[in-house]
Order: C-alpha cells, then sequence, then structure tokens
C-alpha cells in the first residue's frame, strides 16, 4: 500500500498539483485525499479508478503494481476508431500431463492495458 501513495506522490509532482487540487481534479473530498496521503485510509478501487479516469496518463496496473510506466507511452485507441491489427506474440504452453487430444480449450482472457479484460469462451459443438 505504501508503495500505491507513492505513485501517488509522483502523479502529485508529475503535474505539479497540491493535494486539494488533486482531490478537485479526481472529484473526491480533499479530507480523503489527506488519509490516504498520511497511510490512515487505504485507497480503494472506486478511488484508484477515479484517478484513472481523471488522468489518462495513469496506468491502472502501474498505479495498483508498479508495473507499466508514468506517464502512459502509448494510448488504446477507442472502440470507435480504426485500428491494425495487433501483432501475434508467441503463444506460450503449459505442459498438463493429458494427451493434446484429450485437451479441450475452456476460455481465453485478454487483458487490455487499461485494466479492462474480455473473457471469450468456445462455443459448444452439436
Amino acid at each position: 500500500m505504501d508503495d500505491l501513495i507513492k505513485r501517488i506522490h509522483i502523479i502529485l509532482n508529475h503535474y505539479e498539483l497540491s493535494a486539494s487540487a488533486f482531490a478537485d481534479k479526481i472529484k473526491v473530498q480533499r479530507s480523503s485525499i489527506s488519509h490516504i496521503l498520511n497511510g490512515r485510509n487505504k485507497p480503494s478501487l472506486e478511488f484508484v479508478m477515479k484517478v484513472i479516469e481523471g488522468f489518462n496518463t495513469v496506468d491502472f496496473y502501474w498505479l495498483v503494481y508498479g508495473k507499466g510506466t508514468f506517464p502512459k507511452t502509448a494510448q488504446m485507441p477507442s472502440p470507435s476508431s480504426p485500428t491494425k491489427a495487433p501483432e501475434q506474440t508467441p503463444v506460450r504452453t503449459i505442459e498438463t500431463g493429458m494427451p493434446p487430444n484429450e485437451q479441450t480449450m475452456e476460455q481465453v482472457i485478454v487483458f487490455y492495458t487499461d485494466g479492462t479484460f474480455k473473457t471469450y469462451k468456445p462455443q459448444e459443438r452439436k
């Protein structure tokens, strides 16, 4: 939790914001910011999401886990904008000990850099 608070301080310094201005920007009470920055309260998921929504340069995984970069190096395109097909990444296989013909796919989960994901399940064959 201390690391998340350090990353909030990094955001404040980057944008040269006071705690009060930061609270106003993400639309939370100023006392909430004070309590979080002083370690009295832990940030809620709602708070984290308000930071992500208020600052499009803050990556969810960087804020919560410290993975990635700040500010974001690449923005995700909006769903309505045309995009080129993503490059294929190598598939990592995990040995299960079962013969390949007895393995069936259960689901595929796609994680996006904005912290969202989609789950795809195969349709049943008739």
